[in-house]
């Protein structure tokens, strides 16, 4: 049993194993027992230390390491045929990357794929971000701060950062955008609405960027 486990209830270890075996059928023909488990693994050992609470660790991990075995797979795959991805960085990743990411999501269907982190993922999204993005139809509520990992990043044809500065990972080869926006934290629902409206901009057009198709 690894450090980060022994931390866990017995029924969190118990839902770490179904998580982990739910992702090896996921992913069953592409990879490994042994690699979903050694990410599940990693993935807690990075999210158990800065975690603010453990209510949604096992969710939290198992949604961390999905992103991280989808984005294994897109570098094994040596970028043939696939769909353009686009990373999404700022500090809390409960604000302005959320609600971008979830734009990307609405706008772009399934013909791009999108990863979102921060530096120093906050508890939980940030819920006037969640309501903002509720009245255009685009539901953020069930997401999760979580970190990025490097391959994560060496997985993204185009990543956004916004607020991270120097925390944010830079690797050679990689397109960076920077988009300065307001901080949506402590903000009300209609000091919120013009962010959103700034970022779906923005994903619009980078979309048009990326002979993405956007969906009306």
């Amino acid at each position: 049993m690894t450090e980060s486990l022994a931390k866990l209830t017995n029924e969190d270890r118990l839902r770490i194993r179904q998580a982990e075996l739910s992702l090896e059928r996921e992913y069953e023909g592409q990879l490994n027992a042994e690699t979903v488990q050694r990410f599940m693994d990693e993935s807690l050992d990075m999210l158990i230390p800065r975690a603010r609470t453990t209510e949604w660790i096992v969710l939290l991990a198992e949604r961390f390491t999905r992103d991280r075995l989808r984005a294994l797979i897109r570098l094994d795959a040596a970028d043939r045929g696939l769909n353009p991805s686009v990373l999404f960085l700022c500090v809390h990743n409960a604000g302005r990357s959320q609600m971008a990411a979830g734009w990307m999501r609405k706008l772009g269907g399934d013909r791009v794929d999108v990863f979102s982190g921060g530096s120093e993922p906050a508890a939980s999204v940030n819920q006037a971000a969640v309501a903002a993005m509720a009245e255009v139809g685009v539901d953020i509520s069930a997401e999760l701060p979580q970190p990025w990992s490097d391959e994560i990043v060496r997985a993204a044809d185009v990543i956004v950062t916004m607020g991270c500065g120097d925390a944010c990972p830079v690797f050679p080869g990689r397109r960076y955008i920077d988009w300065e926006l307001e901080d949506p934290a402590g903000r009300s629902v209609e000091d919120v609405r013009p962010i959103r409206d700034d970022i779906e901009r923005r994903v619009r057009s980078l979309l048009g960027e990326l002979s993405v198709p956007v969906d009306r």
